[in-house]
């Protein structure tokens, strides 16, 4: 149980989910130690030996089934893996977006050849991949998109430029958002998956520097006439991309989600741990009247959020999360996160504002939250529509 003592759901109690649970931990203990970290938040990248890592511990492909090298398992093995990186504070690693948003984009809507050629080596670690939605002129607004994919003999040539792309510098199959009519707006949008090993035209611009994240490769990306066959297309028609993009949105915010509520509760933990140890005016921090009110606040009101990011894990295993709920989760949760983190900092003093103390980096990372994955202005349009 943690900080916050709200029993596990029923169907995240099971003995083979708490036994995984057991395994991811011990996995991120002996894997991601703190000095690691540290290298990948100064090199700004995760190196690809933690993917290997991943993938021979069973890591990667947590939800794709058997037949195709993965797992077998469910969106539970997914939270799972995602709760544990931001409970240990394993910064950086882009396992969760590589397994619960670009893989399960093939399994839904690839075709039986791509599931074969490609998610067995997602699942092995040969394969790093990442979504490239977001230009420097479109971000939330994915109409907006001017990437083009014209069809030339029997395939396509790629034009167009992409930024923020998370695993950027790391991803050698990428999932391209593109144009292939540019006269239908979002009825001419296709994705489209570039091998980039040996591909002619792509390139990878910088790893950018960033506010918080650092040792996530969040890179630009370039597509100057890159070919690539016509099987490259995901399934078998033109002009489902915006469809497919929209399907699988709820996943990827309530994703969001769980990943705020695993940050909220360390910054919990983490604090409380701290103002029982330090001493100020003679007593214990914790012993203040204001420090105990203002975690009394912080721990309901995180009570609350994970209550409600278990139901919607719930109804999500369901099949009935919609998008509207999945916006109220990530806007909701992501915007409790920065604050709890802001009041957990502050109590840790100037400590809190020295980089070597863990919530100084959690402050400078949640901020993030509430842009990408759709900025959380754009949740609450979602929202409002259904007034």
């Amino acid at each position: 149980m943690s900080v916050l003592n709200v029993e596990r759901p029923e169907f995240m109690a099971e003995e083979d989910i708490r036994m995984f649970e057991d395994s991811v931990t011990k996995f991120f203990e002996q894997n991601a130690p703190a000095e690691r970290v540290d290298k990948w938040r100064k090199d700004k990248v995760v190196e690809r030996a933690m993917w290997t890592e991943a993938a021979e511990a069973g890591l990667l492909g947590l939800s794709t089934p058997e037949e195709y090298g993965g797992m077998g398992g469910d969106y539970r093995h997914e939270v799972i893996l995602m709760e544990q990186l931001g409970l240990q504070g394993v910064d950086g690693f882009g396992a969760s977006l590589h397994n619960a948003i670009v893989m399960p984009y093939i399994l839904h809507y690839g075709t039986e050849e791509q599931k074969k050629r490609w998610l067995p080596k997602m699942a092995s670690g040969e394969l790093i991949s990442a979504i490239a939605m977001t230009e420097p002129g479109a971000g939330s607004d994915l109409q907006g998109i001017r990437t083009t994919a014209k069809k030339s003999g029997n395939g396509y040539v790629i034009n167009g430029s992409k930024t923020f792309i998370t695993n950027g510098q790391m991803a050698n199959l990428i999932c391209v958002v593109a144009k292939t009519d540019p006269t239908k707006g979002a009825k001419g949008t296709s994705l489209l998956f570039v091998e980039t090993d040996g591909a002619e035209g792509f390139e990878r611009g910088r790893n950018l520097n960033k506010l918080g994240q650092p040792a996530q490769d969040t890179s630009e990306l370039f597509f100057n006439d890159v070919k690539i066959p016509a099987e490259n297309l995901l399934g078998t028609e033109e002009g489902q991309g915006f469809i497919q993009l929209m399907s699988q949105l709820p996943q990827e915010r309530l994703n969001i989600a769980v990943q705020a509520i695993a940050t909220i509760e360390r910054a919990l933990q983490l604090t409380i741990d701290y103002v029982k140890e330090r001493k100020a005016f003679g007593k214990a921090v914790m012993d203040f009247q204001n420090t105990q009110f203002v975690l009394a606040e912080c721990k309901t009101e995180a009570t609350v959020a994970r209550v409600f990011v278990n139901h919607c894990i719930g109804q999500h295993l369901q099949g009935k999360l919609d998008a509207a709920t999945a916006s109220m989760a990530k806007y909701w949760t992501t915007d409790l996160e920065g604050k709890i983190v802001d009041r957990c900092l502050q109590l840790f003093g100037g400590y809190g504002f020295m980089d070597e103390y863990p919530i100084s980096r959690m402050y400078r990372d949640s901020r993030i939250q509430r842009i990408y994955g759709g900025t959380n202005e754009v949740m609450k349009i979602l929202i409002a529509r259904t007034l």
